[in-house]
Parts: structure tokens; sequence; C-alpha cells
């Protein structure tokens, strides 16, 4: 039994950065390069600059993450914060691909057993459940920004990610349809 929840929850947690990873990249896919690099105002991060940080968290944290602390003593975090003026959105989307490769790769290397062993980050004793709590909790508040900042960057030109504004009530009648099995494709939304 307990392995079992381990093994779900392991793919729960897959699920769930897959999630994360699609929804940002379908906010960032709208915008043009220049728009990357746009801060709403000087204490706000543009979202090159969250991808930058994204990027350094999960390389600090999913790198050995069974056997060294979550927070590496290479990792400059604030340098995380800074941009280059010559970075381009190649750049950045490299960066992007490259620290969900390390989570996707720890991630599919865990075994149901590895669920509960302890791991540190900043010396702080987690269970690996925990610290993959702690990073798809960390992630989806930066998927949250990057998806806030692109919308209001494309403005009336925003596609939706979810269900656009007044269509609710369109996909709860195509769901029903969907299960009473009048349509075949199940309708998209959220």
């Amino acid at each position: 039994m307990q392995t079992d929840i381990a093994t779900h929850y392991l793919e729960e947690a897959r699920r769930q950065f897959r999630g994360h990873k699609r929804l940002a990249e379908a906010a960032m896919a709208q915008l043009k390069d220049e728009e990357f690099f746009i801060a709403l105002d000087s204490e706000s991060n543009s979202i090159a600059v969250i991808v930058k940080h994204l990027a350094g968290n999960m390389r600090s944290r999913f790198t050995d993450f069974l056997t060294t602390d979550g927070e590496k003593p290479d990792r400059n975090r604030d340098t995380e914060f800074e941009m280059n003026s010559g970075t381009t959105r190649a750049e950045v989307m490299r960066w992007w691909e490259e620290g969900w490769a390390r989570v996707f790769a720890t991630i599919d290397a865990l075994e149901p057993d590895d669920v509960m062993r302890t791991v540190t980050i900043r010396g702080e004793p987690h269970t690996a459940m925990q610290a993959i709590n702690r990073q798809i909790a960390h992630y989806a508040q930066h998927t949250g920004q990057i998806v806030f900042l692109a919308k209001h960057l494309r403005s009336s030109k925003w596609k939706s990610l979810s269900i656009p504004r007044g269509k609710s009530k369109d996909l709860n009648t195509l769901a029903q349809k969907y299960e009473k099995g009048v349509i075949r494709e199940r309708p998209e939304g959220r």
C-alpha cells in the first residue's frame, strides 16, 4: 500500500510539474521577444528574470537531490535577479529547458522508497516529498507571475489559456454533452 501511494505521489508530482511548465510556455509563446525583458516597475521582475531565477533554483534543488543540500554552495541567488542587456530570448529559453530537464530527470529517477528519505535545503531536513511539494508550490507561484505578466503585456491580443471570460456556461454545456456521449471530444478548459 505504501509503495502504491508513493508511486501515485511521484506520478502526481510529475503531472503538476508538467502542467506548470506547459502553462508558462503557453503564456510565453504569446510574447514578442522584447516583451520577455519588460518589468512593470523597478521592484518587479521581467519574465526573463523569473525564468533565470527558476532555472537557478531548479539546478540547485534538483542536482544530487537525495545526497546534497538543495542550496548548492556555488549558487548565487542574487545574480538570478540581474539580467545582462545582451541576453536573448533564445538564451532564456535554453535556461528554461535545462532547468526543467534537470527536474524531470531527478523526479523520473526517484523510486517509491525515496519519497520518505530525508533531504536538506539550507541545512533544514525535509522528506523528499516535502522538498518536492515545496518546489511545486514555488514553481506554481512563478508560473502565475509569468501568466499575469504575459497577459498584461499582450492585453487585448491575449489568448486565454483556460476558459475565456463569459464562456463558462458554454464549456459546462459541452462537458455535459461529452459525459452523455453526444460529442466524442472532451472539451478543453480548467
